[in-house]
């Protein structure tokens, strides 16, 4: 009898879990920063044929985040989202919005 190449079926040791709404890692705690302390840094992506400015990394609570993106495009005057501690603005914005960011006490990398 030939040995087979190919199993099927699950292995079930000690690292196998049920359930899977557990929060993984990858979720880990922010250090909450002041603004002066934020190292901040620009980069802009084409989706779809258009340009998006992101600036990330920001070290704050989601609230806090959400109410500086609400500033933010109001002032700015495009639309925008958080993802994970990234912000992203529709269109190329980068010397207003680091004007922005500047005069809330932020600071970029050089």
């Amino acid at each position: 009898m030939k040995k087979n190449l190919f199993e099927m079926g699950a292995k079930f040791d000690d690292g196998w879990q049920s359930d899977n709404k557990q929060s993984n890692s990858a979720h880990a705690v922010i250090d909450i920063k002041e603004p002066g302390k934020h190292q901040l840094h620009f980069a802009k992506e084409k989706r779809r044929g258009k340009t998006v400015t992101i600036v990330k990394p920001f070290c704050l609570e989601k609230e806090r985040l959400e109410t500086l993106l609400k500033t933010l495009k109001k002032k700015l005057g495009c639309g925008g989202t958080i993802k994970e501690n990234a912000l992203e603005f529709q269109g190329e914005v980068q010397e207003k919005l680091r004007l922005e960011l500047e005069t809330l006490g932020y600071r970029f990398k050089k």
